[in-house]
């Protein structure tokens, strides 16, 4: 089932379309390809120099490519794409099915439409035996009789190309100016018969040229045509996003109209890209598919960077509020449990033999920290900053029969100081903030602890961030115990332990990993 919003609309499936998708759908991108199914080398039988694929039919080409890219998640939708609207979100594409897409960005590949000379017969033999182009089927016609119709600027440049490929070439004139000076001296000197008179209509037999027929009635033997045709974009849907097509030149001649981009594809219209003959009308279908190549990966660096700028402004306010009151009241009214309920590893590690007397627990949470620290004889005041927390607390402590031992208290510490001297131990567990708040607080807590006490820290060490363990990706948070220790007076500290203490874990897919914990110990001389 299709779904509605992607991140990149693909409007024509062509080489340029399907090569830029490919490179979208492998960047893991949600590609939809909207395309018509009106290649323009449709009447091609084959197609050249597209390196590995010589010869082969260009349909062949686009099935391949449709398979590869949707076993990369993409998706097609067989529809024109009638217009296109921006909004602040990205565009709203609605194609001819009364369907409507949404796009963060669209990369439009739809081509162009070669305007033929008014000669009768020759749009039905168009990509058989009349060709534009000498690279593309030049070696096919080799050695045959080609008649070079002028209906360009570059309808001389062309003929010395396919006099390359066959001695008999013909230049016909059908009716315009005659050549002079040194391109007569040219065609005469190459032996290229010039034909003046205008030409009526395309003779075939056994469904193939056999010449063209003047207006004057006599018919000039040739078994293929090559004609300049007028190149125009299929620029509809651009157009409605403001997008006019403009003149391509070429060598100073103007050889039709295409939508002007900077070289990626980039055009005008923020979050538009082209790619291949709608752009370029030179292009062959290996220049195209190579264009739309890099044109896909600019689409992705430019959603990279609208992903990077939208992820620094939210991780900004996380940092700004993520730590806050309303945030932790929030974070515990989500769930029945936020913690494990059982007391922190380095607490029962360091604590375990140390004699009872009063201690303050920053940040309680749940309350298993302080229901721990009173079942073995302290008097505890445990904070915290959401009351949700300190209710459940409350009542961990009641029912561990040791209410009577915990002081619960609703603050910020940050702003309300603990009392200077007043703690035998002052223990932090995992108590996060950025660097200049915590090193307040820091202050602050070293500063509560009395003669002889004890001040434990600890949080989750910054080496986890690199071992997938799970951990809040704030670095600016994290720290180490030896930078806690660091902010000590050493004629004031005694410090036992500044380290990192590996412990036994389990990652988010539940393998056994070892988790770093930064703890600072100090004793208060």
């Amino acid at each position: 089932m299709q779904q509605d919003a992607y991140d990149v609309v693909v409007i024509g499936g062509g080489a340029a379309g399907l090569s830029g998708a490919l490179v979208l759908a492998r960047s893991r991108r949600s590609v939809l390809v909207v395309d018509s199914g009106e290649p323009r080398n449709a009447p091609a039988a084959h197609m050249h120099n597209v390196l590995g694929h010589d010869g082969r039919p260009p349909s062949e080409l686009l099935a391949a490519g449709r398979s590869e890219i949707s076993g990369y998640g993409a998706e097609f939708a067989e529809a024109t794409a009638m217009s296109a609207k921006k909004h602040d979100g990205g565009f709203t594409v609605t194609l001819d099915d009364g369907r409507q897409v949404e796009a963060r960005r669209l990369l439009v590949t739809t081509g162009l439409v070669d305007e033929l000379p008014a000669v009768d017969g020759l749009r039905e033999r168009w990509g058989r035996d009349v060709a534009h182009c000498p690279y593309c089927h030049g070696w096919e016609l080799r050695d045959q009789r080609i008649g070079v119709i002028v209906s360009s600027p570059l309808a001389f440049h062309a003929t010395q190309m396919w006099r390359q490929l066959s001695p008999h070439v013909l230049f016909l004139l059908n009716g315009g100016p005659a050549p002079a000076g040194e391109q007569a001296e040219e065609l005469a000197a190459r032996a290229i018969p010039v034909v003046a008179e205008k030409i009526a209509s395309v003779e075939v037999a056994g469904d193939r040229i056999t010449g063209v027929r003047l207006e004057t009635g006599a018919v000039v033997a040739l078994d293929a045509l090559a004609v300049g045709p007028r190149f125009v974009a299929r620029s509809a849907v651009l157009e409605s996003l403001g997008l006019e097509a403009a003149d391509f030149a070429m060598n100073g001649h103007v050889l039709g109209s295409h939508i002007p981009a900077d070289p990626n594809g980039a055009t005008a219209v923020p979050g538009v890209w082209v790619a291949g003959n709608v752009t370029n009308l030179g292009a062959t279908v290996a220049v195209a598919a190579a264009a739309a190549q890099t044109t896909g990966a600019m689409i992705n660096m430019d959603l990279i960077a609208e992903e990077t700028r939208e992820a620094v402004a939210e991780y900004r306010h996380r940092i700004a509020t993520i730590f806050e009151e309303d945030a932790w009241e929030e974070r515990y009214r989500g769930r029945d449990a936020v913690w494990s309920g059982n007391p922190n590893p380095q607490l029962v590690a360091d604590v375990a033999d140390l004699p009872a007397g009063r201690a303050l627990d920053v940040g309680c949470g749940e309350g298993a920290d302080a229901v721990w620290l009173a079942q073995r004889g302290w008097q505890v005041t445990a904070v915290d900053i959401a009351t949700v927390a300190l209710g459940r607390a409350a009542g961990h402590a009641a029912s561990a029969g040791v209410a009577d031992r915990i002081t619960f208290r609703h603050a910020d510490l940050r702003a309300e100081a603990p009392d200077a001297g007043s703690y035998d131990l002052v223990s932090a567990q995992f108590m996060h903030l950025p660097p200049q708040e915590r090193r307040e607080l820091w202050a602050n807590l070293a500063a509560a602890v009395a003669p002889g006490g004890t001040l434990l820290i600890v949080g989750h060490h910054p080496s986890d961030l690199a071992t997938f363990v799970g951990r809040m990706h704030f670095p600016d948070m994290l720290f180490t115990g030896e930078e806690i220790a660091a902010t000590l007076d050493p004629a004031q500290w005694e410090v036992t332990a500044a380290e990192t203490r590996p412990r036994p874990g389990k990652d988010a897919a539940g393998r056994e990993i070892t988790i770093h914990d930064a703890v600072l110990v100090a004793r208060r001389r």
